[in-house]
């Protein structure tokens, strides 16, 4: 059997709104332009030597109908004005040679900044731990480049991508992040 290990990734958001729950998500697999595709969820691993690339870029290489595997948030509401959010967060080891983690998040009233910020303090966390190190929320620093120092030797740099939607009376709403894996 051969081996399938993705070389590139790259992030995508969507929303969409429907009276059916089912047509909501797939409104907002469209407007993330992934649902020409048969998605196959996986875990939460960043493959070593993976590459992230630009949205454009990575459907570029996809093609409708083909397997496509990806980590994917999705939250969805009927409640009038309830404010969903779905993340997807990235913590990357500075080793190419190592494997780092994708974090899924779903929350309720959180802001795109506060949903990206926790999901990717949870990567940060489950890299730190896989590495045998405490976890401190402490250690992030926030700027134009987010990471995590896992250690005084050691530094994480660390991404998210978030989509908001507030839900409207009769009808569904849906909100999904996703890493996409090229292969």
């Amino acid at each position: 059997m051969e081996t399938i290990l993705p070389r590139q990734v790259f992030l995508t958001r969507g929303k969409g709104q429907h009276p059916q729950k089912l047509v909501s998500f797939e409104l907002a697999l469209r407007e993330a332009g992934i649902s020409p595709f048969n998605l196959v969820r996986v875990s939460s691993i960043f493959p070593p030597h993976c590459q992230l690339i630009s949205r454009a870029e990575g459907l570029k290489k996809l093609k409708a109908g083909q397997v496509v595997f990806l980590v994917m948030s999705e939250n969805s509401t009927d409640e009038a004005h309830r404010l969903i959010s779905a993340s997807i967060g990235l913590a990357i080891p500075q080793d190419k040679e190592q494997y780092g983690y994708l974090a899924e998040h779903e929350g309720f009233g959180e802001s795109e900044k506060e949903a990206g910020a926790q999901a990717e303090e949870l990567a940060a966390e489950m890299l730190a731990t896989k590495l045998g190190q405490a976890y401190s929320r402490h250690n992030f620093k926030r700027g134009r480049e987010n990471y995590y120092r896992i250690n005084e030797h050691l530094t994480v740099r660390t991404r998210s991508i978030s989509q908001v939607a507030a839900g409207a009376r009769g009808l569904w709403t849906t909100a999904v992040a996703a890493a996409v894996f090229v292969t």
